[in-house]
């Protein structure tokens, strides 16, 4: 049998970080849904506690479930570690406040997802954390001239949401790690079937496992994932959170107990998951490990659709703009040809001529596509970005996101394609019937 290490993307998705049960025998992995774990004995409490050895000790900070999910995640994305957290929210605020702190600056891509410009833009900023925010992230000069003396890290999207814009990875991670900062991406939209971050030069890869991973809108979490590769320890005097002593460990540093390929994960685990406690649930880290068991299945579905809506949505007289990165069209087709040769996933976005008036009525017309707050579901879904998931920016933040007023969103399901099309055939309709009665 070949080597774990050596499987290929499928076999991963089901076999990677699990096995039968010790005591039973079960082949599924159980839900260990307990709080807490024994002791050997008083030794080997002591060495857990001290970070001597790495052991269960309350499900806070780690359970069996949820550690199927982290090494499963991990290999897939090709990363040495990962941890599980309650949702993509909490992955983004442990992935930065894990090596930012009050009086640090950080750079973001501002083609990001409404709630995480939110948390950049205001609830880090009362924390003493400035963002940058970079309009056009396509431009190395723009990165570069954000940096300061005090810059972290560097945050984007591989795929943005809404805009549905392809990161240039290669071209940022160069930029910030000429400034010694690594380059955190969000990777939700592609997931590790579409786009492997680190083998573009990302260093730690964020998830709302909320949307492709988990699949089927039941369960809310989040993963973050150390790609192993920056090296903090060449950083020091910039991330003394992993080089220095930890006190609240009795001076343990990071980087000298574990290495610089394991320094950051850790650390996230075992100082901000035990002190914020954002912790998931083992049973929704097992309705997770059911989602990942067919992502590339799932997805490869999502994206054969998605692409013919697109085609379908861009030929259709009464769309002024469709947002894909898989059309010809699109100014980040050749990124997309480059980061995501199998495709770009099943979010799209598009403008109606008829603008916000015609967009509410396709949005209250359709069957088929869902109304609501999400993507990655296995149902279409549909939502109104200006007014809903983008609300809380101002009209100036909404455009550089790629927020136009009559902007409608799409994830697409897994439903028969002509039956989707077919229900947006009728939206569309309605959309023009209330253009038409505006213009009379």
């Amino acid at each position: 049998m070949t080597d774990a290490a050596d499987w290929q993307f499928e076999t991963k998705q089901i076999h990677s970080g699990a096995a039968p049960d010790p005591v039973t025998n079960a082949r599924a992995t159980p839900i260990y849904q307990t709080t807490s774990y024994v002791f050997n004995n008083a030794q080997h409490a002591k060495n857990l506690f001290a970070l001597a050895e790495f052991g269960n000790i309350y499900t806070r900070i780690q359970n069996p479930t949820q550690a199927v999910v982290e090494e499963r995640v991990a290999a897939l994305e090709g990363g040495t570690g990962a941890l599980l957290v309650a949702s993509g929210q909490a992955a983004e605020t442990f992935a930065v406040l894990n090596i930012a702190q009050a009086g640090d600056h950080i750079v973001s891509s501002s083609s990001i997802y409404g709630g995480t410009y939110n948390l950049f833009k205001y609830t880090l900023a009362k924390l003493g954390i400035e963002t940058t925010f970079v309009e056009n992230q396509d431009d190395a000069e723009e990165w570069r001239r954000a940096v300061r003396p005090n810059t972290k890290l560097f945050f984007a999207e591989t795929i943005g949401n809404p805009k549905i814009n392809i990161l240039d990875i290669a071209l940022v991670a160069d930029v910030a790690h000429e400034a010694g900062v690594p380059l955190i991406v969000d990777n939700t939209i592609a997931t590790p079937y579409l786009i492997r971050p680190f083998e573009h030069g990302a260093d730690i890869i964020v998830h709302s496992a909320t949307k492709f991973l988990g699949g089927h809108g039941t369960v809310i979490g989040g993963v973050v994932v150390d790609g192993g590769k920056f090296e903090w320890s060449k950083n020091a005097d910039k991330f003394p959170g992993l080089t220095q002593p930890d006190p609240s460990y009795h001076g343990a540093v990071y980087t000298a107990a574990v290495g610089d390929g394991l320094a950051y994960i850790i650390k996230a685990r075992v100082q901000l998951l035990r002190d914020l406690g954002s912790a998931i649930a083992p049973a929704s880290a097992w309705q997770l490990i059911q989602g990942i068991e067919t992502l590339s299945l799932r997805v490869e579905r999502h994206t054969q659709n998605a692409q013919e809506i697109a085609e379908f949505l861009e030929a259709h007289p009464d769309v002024a703009s469709v947002n894909y990165s898989g059309l010809p069209t699109s100014p980040w087709y050749a990124a997309a040809n480059k980061y995501a040769p199998k495709g770009v996933g099943a979010v799209l976005s598009f403008e109606l001529k008829g603008g916000v008036d015609a967009g509410a009525a396709l949005v209250d017309s359709l069957k088929l596509f869902s109304h609501l707050a999400n993507i990655g579901d296995v149902r279409s879904l549909v939502i109104h970005p200006a007014s809903t998931t983008h609300s809380q920016l101002t009209p100036e933040q909404q455009l550089t996101a790629g927020v136009t007023p009559g902007l409608v969103r799409l994830s697409v399901g897994l439903e028969n394609i002509d039956d989707l099309k077919a229900d947006l055939s009728a939206g569309l309709a309605a959309a023009r019937a209330v253009a038409d009665a505006a213009r009379v």
